[in-house]
């Protein structure tokens, strides 16, 4: 074999394996492009899968905010159009302690009425005259006590009895009355307090003592009472 034929069938497998590796080499990085692709595919379904469950798993708890939020919005506008509804309600819905318009001691005049007695019992109209220049209101229980005529109090405090009753709206002239009762005396063991000269009353929702003078209202059997306030001045009135 001559030397150049030698030489030309090297150059042939020298470029054969060339071809070769250049081939190894092309399918190598393939696979490699394959292999980052479908990392990133991967990642990017991970990503999507995340997205999608991140908004499902949030909905609860945006959900659970967005149920506040709703809730919020709800007491910010509902709630708060309550709450303004509620505080302007008219005086008439509010009790005399607190309406603007509740009768003042300085604007009433205070006396008690004649005995009604029957049935073992005696009571008194305790009466509150409007002697301003506007209506005014009065409702619920006065807080009465008796004082003898050097001013000593006698006994306890009237106690409540009956229903709280309702508001009374009094014109300029107008009267309500609270019934004083006690009882005959000999109908319970406990004997009789010292006669009563002097009732002095504060009006439902007032510290302003009131006083008016009787010709002797006496306690007896330990019994002492005070109703709500009603309209007129008394059974009899």
């Amino acid at each position: 074999m001559s030397s150049a034929t030698l030489v030309a069938r090297r150059a042939r497998r020298a470029a054969a394996v060339s071809l070769v590796a250049v081939a190894a080499l092309s399918l190598s990085a393939c696979g490699n492009d394959k292999d980052d692709n479908g990392a990133a595919a991967n990642g990017s379904s991970s990503a999507a899968s995340a997205a999608a469950s991140g908004p499902d798993e949030a909905s609860g708890s945006h959900s659970g905010t967005g149920s506040a939020s709703e809730s919020a919005g709800t007491s910010a506008g509902g709630g708060g159009g309550h709450g303004k509804g509620t505080a302007a309600a008219p005086a008439s819905n509010l009790s005399p302690q607190s309406a603007s318009d509740r009768c003042a001691a300085a604007d009433m005049s205070l006396r008690v009425g004649d005995a009604d007695a029957g049935a073992g019992n005696i009571h008194y109209p305790l009466v509150f005259t409007n002697t301003g220049k506007k209506t005014c209101a009065l409702g619920g229980y006065p807080g009465v006590s008796l004082l003898a005529g050097d001013g000593q109090r006698v006994g306890s405090p009237a106690k409540r009895e009956g229903g709280k009753g309702s508001v009374v709206r009094l014109a300029p002239g107008k009267s309500a009355y609270a019934a004083l009762r006690t009882i005959n005396d000999g109908l319970k063991d406990a004997p009789c307090w010292k006669t009563g000269k002097i009732v002095k009353a504060y009006a439902p929702g007032s510290k302003d003592a009131m006083t008016a003078r009787t010709s002797g209202l006496r306690v007896c059997g330990d019994t002492f009472t005070v109703g709500a306030l009603q309209p007129g001045t008394g059974p009899q009135g």
